[in-house]
């Protein structure tokens, strides 16, 4: 029930913005996405709307036939899930961004940056992601796993619905260090102490977009999925602490004069 109360907030919400281009984005992108929307709406006569939550979530109401127009996940699975659905007009997901995991604490000197605080008991509680519906909480596990720590750290384990969630549990204080996205701590005005993970300890953070089908597709969403592709996108992107990939996405015929995307300032 309060699934579907939820599904009907959203879709009242997407409703109110019936012009609008509506996209459903991973939390750990929303400090970047602001960025991306800004520069796009600023090169484009074209508003955005965007809905963040974790990736499980926004799948779950994709299915639902929640009315986004595309789908920025923060891994590739729940994209080709969709995929293989039917529910997407995209072939495949085009990996937009590859995050970092990092275990981060607002206090100087607590975290190490070797990671060796989590073999110690200077802390009470570690705060990760919800590994089930987020993606960054299944790389946390990986990385405690590949430490031989997962048994020993399990009773301080708390679990943020997201990683947005997590991060704000422990910018708060609320727990003194998580394992969170290192965009989210780039944007920290104090840096606080930080273990940027080895990306070997986690399975790779590609994150996939797709265009979702509808009856309408809206006439800019290739436009935006081009734009993710173009050289000013990258740069905001590689500049919030992400890689980027190199592989372009293919572009029908119809909609490559809609992706000529203007690379000046």
């Amino acid at each position: 029930m309060r699934f579907l109360i939820i599904i009907c907030c959203s879709f009242s919400l997407l409703n109110a913005h019936a012009e609008a281009l509506v996209l459903a984005v991973a939390s750990n992108f929303n400090s970047t996405m602001k960025k991306l929307v800004e520069d796009f709406e600023r090169r484009h006569d074209q508003q955005v709307v965007v809905s963040y939550g974790s990736t499980g979530k926004l799948f779950a109401q994709i299915v639902q036939g929640a009315p986004y127009d595309l789908f920025l996940a923060a891994d590739t699975i729940r994209p080709q899930r969709l995929i293989d659905m039917g529910k997407v007009v995209s072939e495949t997901p085009y990996v937009y961004a590859i995050g970092r995991l990092v275990l981060w604490s607002p206090s100087v000197g607590l975290v190490d940056q070797q990671g060796r605080v989590l073999s110690g008991d200077h802390f009470r509680r570690l705060a990760i992601a919800n590994p089930k519906i987020a993606p960054y909480g299944s790389a946390a596990i990986a990385v405690l796993e590949e430490l031989n720590l997962a048994d020993k750290l399990a009773d301080k384990l708390v679990r943020g619905e997201n990683i947005a969630q997590t991060f704000h549990f422990v910018a708060t204080g609320n727990v003194e260090l998580g394992f969170v996205a290192l965009s989210q701590t780039l944007v920290m005005n104090s840096p606080g102490s930080s273990w940027q993970v080895p990306e070997h300890y986690y399975p790779p953070l590609e994150q996939g977009a797709v265009l979702i089908k509808s009856n309408a597709m809206h006439p800019a969403a290739k436009l935006f999925m081009a734009y993710l592709q173009s050289r000013p996108a990258k740069a905001i992107i590689r500049n919030s602490g992400y890689r980027v990939s190199e592989v372009p996405m293919e572009l029908d015929s119809s909609r490559r004069d809609l992706a000529n995307i203007q690379e000046g300032p």
